[in-house]
């Protein structure tokens, strides 16, 4: 498939994704003008690992539960941290491993109220 045919694929698909809700905001909560990066693993994660939570840096900090990432090869831990609050009625809602055809696809985390 010619390059400029393979752009455009990735494109709707990440815009499918986007609209349906498997692709997520990230942590700014913001849309971004970029399309989406899709990961789709072939196997279930392993389960989370435990982490120990340090006291929060400020008041309105909020701890984001670490997760498990496809690193196209293996599974690779990325540690919890503490992120700013946008507003003070914002509520994270986490990122998550979804089942999919093929494997699993990454749900971004965001950011909600």
């Amino acid at each position: 498939m010619p390059r400029h045919n393979q752009s455009v694929r990735r494109s709707i698909i990440a815009a499918v994704l986007m609209s349906t809700g498997l692709a997520g905001t990230g942590l700014a909560g913001a849309a971004s003008a970029q399309p989406a990066t899709i990961v789709i693993a072939p196997r279930r994660p392993p389960p989370p690992r435990v982490e120990i939570i340090p006291a929060a840096p400020m008041p309105n900090d909020i701890w984001v539960n670490g997760h498990w990432a496809w690193n196209g090869v293996q599974w690779q831990w990325m540690p919890g941290r503490y992120v700013v609050r946008p507003t003070p009625r914002a509520n994270w809602i986490p990122g998550h491993w979804r089942p999919h055809p093929g494997g699993y696809v990454w749900v971004d985390g965001r950011w909600a109220g």
